[in-house]
């Protein structure tokens, strides 16, 4: 009796790894039951260029003007529900955000994000991608959003963690953007093609992206480009998401309100 009940046991916690390991990689149920409350228009849209095509999440914002297009990259964890709830959150404050899974077409049966099993393949995956390739994605998403009929001139970019660091390098890329935002994420190699203000937001407790900044000011300062960084004290890597959980620290909320601020008081400076 003793021994079935330990194999009984052991077979339960063997069951209990397999289905986490088979939940979806990006299940966040706090941000998913936030996103659904949201009273604003939400898509999914198809964006075709050359053989490729680019699943993005579009949200609206309930304006009576044209608004200004904001391109959101998302973590390396892919275009989670805390991303998607990001895009709400920043569309809130009156601006057309979308958001492009840079997984399309990758997983599963030519699924995104969703169509990975783990979250480290999610992770994998994100850091397997080109270069070339997520500035071709970008560009598509935004030359989209910026002809949708309800989109003004103006366009920004903002990434967080992996996606911070495309964003400093699509500052570079795209001529036609008004600002770009930087999460957490360092900076490209080279700087000197950047015409758009650049601001940053770092974590007082991450040292491994944080010993890049005073070199960034350095390059960008000698390039005669805008660059406007900012740390939180007590923060971690990842404070925009962290900020936002349910079990969050205070030194990571408080960096996450006081960052929101920020970014959404830079955006109407545009």
């Amino acid at each position: 009796m003793l021994l079935r009940m330990k194999i009984l046991r052991s077979t339960f916690a063997l069951l209990l790894l397999i289905v986490a390991a088979v939940l979806p990689a990006t299940a966040q149920d706090w941000a998913k039951a936030a996103l659904d409350k949201s009273p604003r228009h939400r898509e999914w849209v198809s964006v075709k260029h050359g053989d490729r095509t680019v699943q993005a999440f579009v949200v609206y914002p309930e304006v009576s003007t044209k608004a200004p297009v904001v391109v959101l990259i998302h973590e390396i964890f892919g275009l989670s529900d805390w991303a998607r709830l990001q895009a709400d959150e920043i569309a809130a404050q009156g601006y057309i955000v979308i958001a492009p899974d840079l997984l399309s077409g990758l997983g599963t049966n030519g699924a995104g994000t969703s169509g990975f099993a783990t979250q480290d393949d999610v992770t994998k995956a994100v850091s397997g991608l080109d270069a070339t390739q997520v500035n071709a994605d970008l560009d598509a998403v935004a030359s989209y959003g910026k002809a949708l009929p309800a989109a003004s001139n103006k366009l920004a970019v903002v990434g967080f963690c992996w996606g911070g660091g495309k964003s400093f390098a699509f500052a570079t890329h795209r001529r036609d953007l008004s600002a770009a935002f930087v999460f957490y994420g360092p900076p490209p190699a080279d700087v000197m093609a950047i015409t758009a203000p650049v601001y940053g937001f770092y974590a007082g407790n991450d040292a491994r992206i944080g010993a890049t900044v005073p070199g960034t000011v350095k390059s960008m300062k000698a390039s005669c480009n805008k660059y406007q960084p900012v740390t939180y004290d007590g923060a971690g890597h990842g404070f925009m998401r962290a900020g936002q959980q349910p079990d969050a620290t205070d030194a990571n909320k408080k960096a996450y309100n006081d960052a929101f601020t920020r970014l959404t008081t830079l955006l109407k400076t545009m």
